[in-house]
């Protein structure tokens, strides 16, 4: 059988619906039931998805503080104080820290910019990054993807005369920190119109307030929207309503006029003669910059995105790229050894999770191997190591359980934790491994559903053949950029048949290359089916069987499409 498909077949009332949208939009009513599906009603809202605007980018001062925290740094600017920018290690916050760097860096000479060390400082604001500020006389710590629950460290900073801008978006506790201002649209008291920015989406919207308010024009800011962009892809944040707008124009940023450094990780990723997608940031150009933050220094990735010599910049996106090689070698051998102990682990199936410890991991990866462990496992995963003494973990979700909320749980058994519904990290002490654990499943044991452990293929729309015309894929590109809460359109095509040309292919025969026709309309289609070439006996049988696929161009027949088969089902599924 394979994956589970789920597929609600649209009710009388949303069908009447997509056909009245279809009138007015004159597209496929198909694609209006998608629309429809994203909460997009109206001509205008459908007009605003498929044409994102900038002019529609919400007013920064909406933001809860945005009005003080460019007061503040209008003040820094004015009396010359010595700025730093500081950020978190990983994509999100690296390009962020880039982008308010190089956006100030206009305007004042006497600014810093500093990415703690995985290893020595662990996530987030650390007393060696706030020492390394007083000591060089910086008065400003604009922090960035990172703060909102650093307490003691930004009360430490402020008895020196460091004043904090806190610049966040992961789920604030009920106290703050004593910060001068607290940009975060998760914040409880936020009125602020879209909560689901990046942590580089919060620094643009504060570089986006302090250009308004300084008469700075708009275009100066929106070249740096590829990084945006880019920290939008990599974070998983839904690419819905403002990261829509900031991700398609940072996409076309990317496409037609990259930074320096950007260009130059594009050069080495084999990219330079592609139009780059979303897909292309997450598994290509994301993953070298967070290379350097895992397996050496963060700052390293800033150095790239800010740096404007493009024969350095390739140097730096080599030694980038080198350290990914690493990671990639790191990734493979715990995933190994991970795999190797759940299937070990006593009375594995009646477990709602995985939680496993390793003190000999590097901790630049458990992240990587708890998102592996997801993907295989079908259940939240936890791969916790130890370093200088301190245990650290990584969560890693299924689709609709919050491990966020899991880790609240167990909140007394930790010395901090921080994340998204769908990713957690935390450190602990080593002792309190064994307790975290079991309180970690009984949480997700009492709260999990049996759907949400199962490999499940979400269908948007049944359709046949005939109906993939040039125009309707014309159309369903339009739905791009792609990403959480906007995922590519998967559709299912019931009783079709080989055609007679279909065969397997692959250096180890693995996947089946299709010509397929529907019962319908005897339409002939190509498609390609990666992975799942044991489905290639009864597909020459000449019997019917049912699929789910995604349409994408065909790179090697110019202006034909081709299925993209996610699953192939033998008997139907309805």
């Amino acid at each position: 059988m394979g994956q589970k498909w789920n597929f609600q077949p649209p009710t009388y009332e949303q069908t009447v619906a997509a056909r009245t949208l279809s009138a007015e939009l004159d597209i496929s009513p198909v694609l209006c039931s998608l629309l429809l599906k994203r909460g997009i009603t109206s001509v205008a809202e459908a007009r605003n998805f498929f044409r994102p605007k900038l002019s529609h980018l919400h007013n920064p001062f909406l933001m809860k503080d945005m009005d003080v925290a460019v007061k503040r740094l209008n003040m820094a600017l004015g009396k010359k104080e010595r700025i730093l920018v500081y950020g978190d290690y990983d994509v999100d916050g690296t390009t962020a820290v880039a982008l308010v760097y190089k956006f100030l860096q206009q305007f004042s000479s006497n600014i810093d910019y500093y990415i703690p060390d995985r290893n020595e400082e662990g996530y987030g604001i650390s007393r060696m990054g706030v020492n390394y500020a007083y000591s060089t006389g910086v008065k400003l710590i604009i922090v960035l993807d990172c703060g909102i629950k650093a307490i003691d460290e930004i009360a430490y900073a402020k008895s020196l005369g460091i004043d904090f801008i806190v610049c966040d978006h992961h789920v604030p506790d009920e106290e703050l920190p004593c910060a001068v201002a607290i940009l975060n649209p998760k914040r409880a008291d936020s009125t602020y119109p879209y909560p689901h920015l990046s942590g580089c989406g919060v620094g643009f919207k504060f570089m986006q307030a302090f250009a308004m308010d300084n008469g700075i024009p708009a275009d100066q800011l929106y070249p740096l929207l590829d990084l945006v962009a880019v920290s939008i892809a990599s974070d998983l944040v839904p690419i819905m309503g403002e990261n829509r707008i900031m991700a398609y124009h940072g996409l076309k940023q990317i496409n037609h006029s990259p930074s320096t450094g950007l260009k130059a990780i594009i050069t080495v990723c084999g990219l330079a003669d592609k139009e780059i997608n979303i897909n292309d940031i997450i598994f290509k150009i994301g993953p070298r910059i967070n290379a350097s933050g895992r397996i050496r220094k963060g700052k390293v990735a800033v150095d790239l995105l800010i740096e404007n010599n493009l024969a350095t910049a390739l140097d730096v996106s080599q030694q980038i790229n080198e350290f990914n090689e690493a990671r990639k070698e790191l990734d493979k051998s715990m995933t190994e050894e991970a795999n190797s102990i759940v299937e070990g682990l006593e009375s594995f199936d009646e477990k709602r999770a995985i939680v496993i410890y390793n003190p000999d991991w590097h901790r630049g990866v458990i992240g990587i191997v708890a998102s592996r462990l997801t993907e295989v496992y079908h259940r939240p995963a936890v791969v916790i190591t130890c370093t200088g003494g301190v245990a650290t973990g990584s969560a890693r979700s299924v689709p609709g359980f919050d491990v966020y909320k899991a880790m609240e749980s167990c909140r007394e058994l930790l010395d901090n934790f921080g994340g998204h519904t769908y990713a957690a990290g935390f450190s602990l002490q080593v002792e309190n491994v064994d307790a975290f654990a079991r309180r970690f499943e009984d949480f997700v044991s009492d709260n999990i559903l049996p759907e949400q452990m199962a490999p499940v293929i979400e269908i948007d729309a049944e359709i046949d053949f005939y109906q993939i015309s040039r125009r309707f894929f014309n159309d369903l590109k339009k739905f791009a950029p792609h990403g959480p809460d906007n995922q590519k359109p998967v559709f299912c095509t019931y009783n079709v048949r080989d055609y007679g040309t279909s065969k397997v292919v692959g250096r180890k025969q693995e996947h089946i290359k299709l010509e397929l026709v529907d019962n319908k309309s005897n339409t002939v289609l190509n498609g390609i089916a990666f992975g799942q070439s044991q489905q290639a006996k009864y597909i020459k049988s000449k019997q019917s069987f049912d699929i789910c696929y995604t349409i994408e161009d065909n790179v090697y027949k110019h202006g034909e499409v081709q299925l993209q088969i996610e699953s192939i089902h033998t008997k139907a599924v309805r």
